[in-house]
């Protein structure tokens, strides 16, 4: 059982990438959040590029999940072009200070 948990630690550890384990400094994400205002910021925006979509809200999503997200539009794992254009140009940390500042407060849009 014991080898069990431990492959299935591992196995999440590994999935996650070892950037999503970078403290983010959430007063430096805030000051990156420039680019994610624009969409992210208005509450009920819906987007025509490249079709129509509600765009997600990243406030109190948890941060784990927003690094993933940040590096599979880097990587082209995840395809939207916007996305991608914008997750080209952040380095890890970058990725870690926006992850800690959107997951720490459930209320907060980005830049607010």
């Amino acid at each position: 059982m014991r080898i069990l948990v431990n492959a299935v630690v591992t196995a999440a550890a590994l999935a996650m990438g070892a950037s999503a384990y970078a403290a983010g400094d959430a007063a430096a994400g805030k000051q990156k959040t420039v680019m994610c205002e624009g969409c992210h910021g208005i509450a009920g925006y819906r987007t025509a590029f490249p079709s129509v979509y509600s765009v997600p809200k990243i406030g109190g999503q948890h941060a784990g999940y927003i690094v993933k997200a940040l590096q599979g539009y880097k990587s082209g794992e995840r395809s939207h072009p916007t996305m991608r254009a914008i997750a080209a140009g952040l380095s890890d940390q970058d990725m870690a200070d926006l992850a800690a500042y959107y997951s720490a407060d459930t209320a907060k849009t980005a830049a607010k």
